[in-house]
């Protein structure tokens, strides 16, 4: 089913129960995105009360919905079992992950957690875009790139 304003990519994005600088850049970089739509399920503002479990079984709510999970680098660093719960029970449920590189450096993902990834991206709206597309909906891109030349 193809992505239309009536039939949004459902996504939740990996957090850990903030909004750090990965989290708002995907949003930034999706919103910039021509003709695509989403409703994101993720809710790192609403943090359980009653520790570990009742966190993680927020988590499990509100990936539960989603068609997909992008998973951020930035929490790998932070709170790296976090990451790798999110990632394993989207894995569990049978959802696809995309996960994006580091921003802005060379420094590869965490072999672990880039294992537990579908698709690897970097941060580029149109690459995450289609990741999405691709992963969720099973829809291929049709853009193509043109590159102009002169020749002398």
């Amino acid at each position: 089913m193809a992505v239309t304003q009536s039939n949004p990519v459902v996504l939740f994005v990996t957090h850990g129960w903030n909004t750090d600088e990965d989290y708002l850049r995907v949003f930034e970089y999706l919103e910039s995105a021509n003709n695509f739509f989403y409703r994101n399920a993720s809710q790192p503002e609403a943090v359980p009360s009653g520790g570990m479990e009742a966190q993680r079984e927020s988590l499990r709510r509100q990936i539960a919905p989603a068609e997909i999970v992008l998973a951020t680098p930035g929490l790998a660093g932070s709170n790296r079992d976090l990451l790798q719960f999110q990632m394993v029970f989207a894995k569990a449920s049978n959802k696809p992950v995309v996960l994006m590189r580091n921003f802005g450096s060379q420094v590869p993902v965490p072999k672990a957690i880039a294992e537990l990834a579908d698709d690897v991206v970097d941060w580029d709206a149109r690459a995450l875009v289609d990741a999405i597309k691709r992963q969720a909906r099973h829809e291929e891109s049709t853009r193509w790139d043109t590159i102009e030349f002169k020749l002398d």
